[in-house]
């Protein structure tokens, strides 16, 4: 992708600290392009997306309000291969025009992607550097569970879905270990960004 503008990839499993290391980039000042939000926002009612998707799965993919009841989508693609792939072809071409253009737009030394399936899906191929935030699989399990009171079997299902902790960090340009408190993934964050400022000048 031409770009004058570095843009790093940032990506980890859940409950890795992705959200954290996002929200400490923006405070200085470093604009994210987030992909599960974009993802959210082009299945909004009216959408074209929505609509394809309704008149694929039928009205009852939708609530008594007009979206996407997400719990019940969920729960077909993970049980039916060729669902989910279907819905693949239709929403990652929307999703990766939309995240291109946010790219393009962004008004920072650089800029950061954030998703989750960074590496899982084609999108690495529009950043330049990939940074992973890692953490062990205890501390992730523990993390998401106390975020999103999920239970266990839940977030190993979707670690599962994601690469291994070793495929990850094996792709990884930059390696941020979030095992520790918040002090210290605010100093590691502080060397990635002199160092990407550096790149981009």
């Amino acid at each position: 992708m031409k770009n004058t503008k570095l843009i790093v990839g940032l990506t980890g499993g859940i409950g890795s600290g992705k959200s954290e290391a996002c929200r400490l980039f923006a405070a200085r000042g470093i604009v994210i392009v987030d992909a599960d939000n974009i993802a959210r926002d082009v299945v909004l009612p009216g959408s074209t997306a929505l609509h394809g998707i309704s008149l694929h799965f039928g009205e009852e993919i939708l609530t008594t309000s007009g979206e996407l009841d997400r719990r019940k989508l969920r729960d077909i693609i993970f049980s039916n291969p060729h669902e989910k792939k279907w819905l693949e072809n239709l929403l990652h071409p929307i999703i990766n025009l939309e995240i291109r253009n946010k790219l393009a737009n962004a008004e920072s030394p650089y800029v950061i992607l954030a998703s989750p399936l960074l590496l899982e899906t084609r999108q690495f191929e529009l950043t330049d550097r990939i940074l992973v935030i890692d953490a062990s699989e205890q501390l992730q399990i523990e993390r998401a569970s106390t975020r999103d009171r999920n239970d266990t079997a839940q977030i190993k299902a979707i670690m599962n879905t994601q690469l291994s902790r070793q495929d990850r960090c094996a792709k990884a340009d930059d390696i941020i270990q979030n095992h520790g408190n918040l002090d210290e993934l605010d100093e590691q964050i502080e060397k990635l960004h002199q160092r990407y400022l550096e790149m981009n000048s």
